[in-house]
């Protein structure tokens, strides 16, 4: 699964009448974009879109999570964070080595005000 249909599920969780326009400026994806994604995971199973027949706007739609939806959305939620835990653990690291860099710089400028200036 990709990360726009990951947030689209994320969002589409939280308030399943979100329109197109919403789910657009949530997440920083193009309403085109948006589009296909949803019908993507339309055909995909993981959602359900539906129209409101009561509403005075017909063009409004629910999209509904499908079970395999949740269970796809869940794993996708393991991997992701799986994913930023790792880049998490590798920006730690380097920021620790970036520290000591400054921290060895500083002491050479300590010991010769001149190291490293023309």
């Amino acid at each position: 699964m990709n990360e726009s249909h990951f947030q689209i599920l994320r969002l589409l969780e939280a308030n399943s009448h979100l329109t197109q326009r919403e789910i657009s400026r949530k997440t920083g994806i193009a309403l085109g974009s948006v589009n296909y994604c949803l019908n993507a995971l339309a055909q995909k199973g993981l959602i359900k879109i539906g129209n409101f027949t009561r509403s005075k706007k017909k063009t409004s739609y629910t999209y509904l999570l499908t079970a395999e939806g949740l269970e796809q959305k869940t794993k996708a939620t393991y991997h992701f964070l799986k994913r930023k835990l790792q880049e998490y653990e590798d920006l730690k690291a380097e920021i620790e080595e970036l520290k000591k860099e400054v921290d060895e710089s500083s002491a050479l400028e300590e010991l010769d005000p001149h190291c490293g200036k023309k």
